[in-house]
């Protein structure tokens, strides 16, 4: 049965549309709506209190995104090392996973520090008001452009993902082992060569001796005849296979009036 990552492969796509749609959400929606609040003073609290929701459930989808990622790579390793553009996808969506936690990482930082300052006027979850304290306002600005940072890269990762299942179609596959096989140099495929050509000797050798050995062996090897039922009956034994036909030169017989040496002829009586 064919070893399949159907769990690795829902935890780092799941993972990654919570990460992408609870970012985008948050940036449209709740801090957005945190300015119809009518007071000013609680529309921090309101955008930091909805955020602080999140946050669990916004960690352990990065983290089973992470978790999914780290099982592909492994269980697709040959194609990596084999494979052309695949060792390359893999890198790009390495840089943007690194941004993306870096972002999303300071983003709670900037939030952090903005719930620290207490029940400040402002005129939305990321937008300052006049009466806002310089820091937070300063935060808040920040916090404005991290907010559409983060759905940016892993936006982008979704797209990345794509071309990476694109890679793993069979013509992708194949052209990509012919491109990499092409950019080896020939000197470092020749020992691959020399072993090859011996091996294609020494089986043709084998099959060789295999269907035919010297003629010594087949005079040993050579069938007997089995008897018929007659010859069994008569006490006869199994005679060999008929080897090859030898006929027996016999010398000329001596003409009239010559004989052999040392024999009288017929005239010499």
């Amino acid at each position: 049965m064919p070893q399949t990552n159907t769990l690795a492969r829902s935890l780092h796509e799941i993972g990654l549309a919570s990460w992408f749609g609870g970012s985008l959400m948050g940036a449209v929606g709740l801090n957005g709506a945190a300015a119809r609040v009518d007071d000013p003073r609680q529309r921090a609290r309101v955008a930091n209190a909805g955020w602080d929701r999140w946050t669990p459930v916004n960690a352990a989808g990065i983290g089973a995104h992470l978790v999914g990622g780290a099982v592909l790579t492994a269980a697709n390793k040959g194609r990596l090392a084999t494979q052309s553009g695949v060792a390359t996808t893999t890198g790009v969506k390495l840089g943007l996973e690194a941004a993306a936690l870096a972002a999303t990482a300071y983003s709670r930082v900037l939030g952090r520090r903005i719930k620290a300052a207490g029940d400040v006027p402002v005129k939305g979850g990321t937008s300052p008001g006049p009466g806002t304290p310089p820091d937070v306002a300063g935060a808040q600005r920040q916090l404005n452009v991290m907010q559409w940072v983060i759905p940016a890269l892993t936006g982008a990762q979704i797209v990345v993902n794509a071309a990476m299942g694109e890679q793993q179609r069979p013509k992708s596959v194949a052209a990509g082992l012919i491109e990499r096989a092409r950019a080896v140099p020939a000197w470092a495929l020749a020992p691959v060569a020399l072993a090859a050509v011996g091996l294609a000797a020494r089986s043709r050798s084998g099959r060789r001796e295999d269907e035919g050995g010297s003629p010594a062996t087949q005079e040993e090897t050579r069938p007997v005849i089995a008897p018929t039922v007659e010859a069994v009956e008569a006490g006869a034994e199994p005679a060999p296979a008929p080897g090859p036909l030898v006929t027996e030169v016999q010398p000329p017989a001596p003409e009239r009036g010559e004989g052999t040496p040392g024999t009288p002829g017929p005239g010499g009586i």
